[in-house]
């Protein structure tokens, strides 16, 4: 199975660096980023340059007009030759069995779906590289010690071996398509058309899992044992008239049972 890990950026190459610490961190090693880079300029780039000696990178660009994480989305699935695709963001630390763990239950006609542990600004800007070789950014204890806000969602860190097996077997969570940890064969995504590039900030990523669930596959839960920590910044791109364009395409989808994105992959 040819892993192939699609990450999203705009810009912000300082989280983008930790996040190739991150990667570089990795038991499983037998993978390629896919960078999908919705217009980032020179610095970006650069920096895929550098670590591309010490990570197997593919960069996939298209010119800045705006947010279009959908396109450069498409763009990279149809690019790449990976036949397995985990899908992540920019600012998503992922812990060293990541990759494992997405292998280990990779299955056809399900997807794996996931999410992350979110950090506040202060405690992001103060993990360093040792902190991600060492692992003590995955540890709940020290992110305390640097200021972390105590919350009931750490189980997601704290939990481990048979008893992150168990969460993920008795969590009320349903398993949902989420763009920051999610991941399924790239055929089953071919098989839709890919992400609807009518959809902008919110809810596009879930929009393309409920088209798949719509097309016969199954969600499995699995956010206690693939982790990932979030890398806090801000949402410019964020507004009320975006999320309601978006609902009501989600829920034409629901209630029509559509399973084939007219403006994806394929126009």
């Amino acid at each position: 199975m040819n892993i192939g890990v699609v990450i999203t950026t705009y810009n912000h190459p300082v989280w983008l660096e930790k996040i190739f610490w991150g990667y570089l961190a990795q038991k499983d090693t037998d993978f390629t980023l896919i960078i999908a880079d919705d217009g980032s300029k020179e610095e970006t780039k650069k920096l895929i340059e550098k670590y591309a000696t010490q990570l197997k990178i593919e960069h996939v660009w298209h010119e800045d007009l705006g947010f279009r994480k959908t396109k450069i989305l498409n763009d990279a699935i149809k690019q790449t030759k990976c036949d397995y695709l985990i899908f992540t963001d920019h600012d998503c630390l992922p812990r060293e069995d990541f990759i494992e763990t997405h292998r280990k239950y990779a299955k056809k006609n399900i997807f794996l779906s996931a999410g992350y542990y979110k950090l506040t600004m202060p405690v992001s800007l103060k993990i360093k590289q040792e902190d991600i070789i060492n692992q003590n950014a995955f540890d709940y204890e020290w992110l305390v010690q640097q200021g972390q806000t105590k919350s009931f969602k750490s189980i997601k860190l704290r939990a481990k071996g048979f008893w992150a097996i168990l969460m993920d077997t008795i969590t009320p969570t349903k398993a949902t398509w989420n763009g920051a940890n999610s991941s399924t064969f790239k055929q089953h995504i071919v098989d839709v058309n890919g992400f609807n590039e009518d959809m902008s900030y919110g809810g596009l990523d879930r929009e393309m899992g409920e088209r798949m669930m719509n097309n016969g596959l199954t969600g499995k839960q699995i956010r206690h044992q693939a982790i990932c920590v979030h890398l806090d910044h801000k949402r410019g791109y964020d507004g009320k008239e975006t999320w309601e364009k978006n609902r009501k395409i989600r829920q034409r989808v629901k209630k029509e049972n559509i399973k084939w994105a007219e403006n994806g992959i394929i126009k």
